[in-house]
């Protein structure tokens, strides 16, 4: 595990200043110096991540429109079987 390379007596002043207690500031300090840069995300990963959320969301809208496209079929298909069942039913009862 490779650490930050971080002032800690810098960081540890300026929490400092911000209000925070020594014990506060020593305490962030220390929990900054856990931090692991591999694990950090970097911009190239944010911009693959973005690309990656970007196809989801056209794949997304592609399939809401298709379900869209299939719902309308149904419902004239529906509408159609309703309309010769009526005429039928008219029909029989005359």
């Amino acid at each position: 595990m490779s650490a930050l390379t971080l002032d800690t007596l810098a960081v540890s002043q300026i929490l400092c200043k911000r209000g925070f207690t020594e014990d506060q500031a020593i305490g962030g300090v220390e929990a900054l110096r856990e931090i692991d840069p591999s694990e950090l995300a970097t911009k190239g990963d944010l911009l693959a991540l973005e690309t990656k959320i970007e196809k989801v969301e056209a794949k997304i809208e592609t399939t809401a429109a298709n379900l869209k496209v299939d719902i309308l079929r149904r419902l004239i298909v529906t509408q159609i079987a309703l309309g010769g069942f009526i005429f039928a039913a008219i029909k029989f009862t005359k």
